[in-house]
């Protein structure tokens, strides 16, 4: 399938500060069309038409009225992360736009986190590495 024919995808940027890890990227390049946001703002009139999709990484782009209303064939924004409460859930229905998150993503690795600190602590591993470690 052509690039032309992937359904677009705009994302705030690749890399970068808060921009979609550039593995991440790669994988979303096998299924769409990645348009970033400075690409979009540039050309606007033609790039709003290509756009099917939004994908949200840490929290970004932020998805207001003002972007929904220049998106004519939006149907679906994805969030990467777990929760949607820094969406307006209803704002974006009101538009026909369905939203998507990944509820079970981290919940292995917090898991893993929480009893790794549970048992640091526990042990006194961090007093343990400074007293015989001292100025790490």
């Amino acid at each position: 399938m052509a690039e032309e024919e992937l359904p677009g995808v705009l994302i705030l940027d690749i890399g970068g500060a808060h921009g979609v890890l550039e593995n991440l990227a790669a994988l979303l390049k096998k299924h769409f069309c990645l348009i970033t946001m400075k690409e979009f703002l540039q050309n606007k009139k033609e790039m709003s038409k290509k756009i099917q999709s939004i994908f949200v990484f840490e929290c970004r782009p932020i998805i207001d009225r003002e972007l929904l209303e220049s998106l004519p064939n939006l149907k679906v924004i994805g969030n990467s992360g777990v929760g949607v409460d820094h969406l307006d859930l209803k704002m974006i229905s009101s538009f026909g736009v369905k939203v998507t998150n990944t509820p079970h993503a981290v919940g292995d690795p917090t898991a893993d986190i929480g009893m790794a600190l549970m048992l640091a602590s526990a042990r006194r591993l961090v007093e343990g590495n400074v007293l015989n470690f001292p100025g790490s």
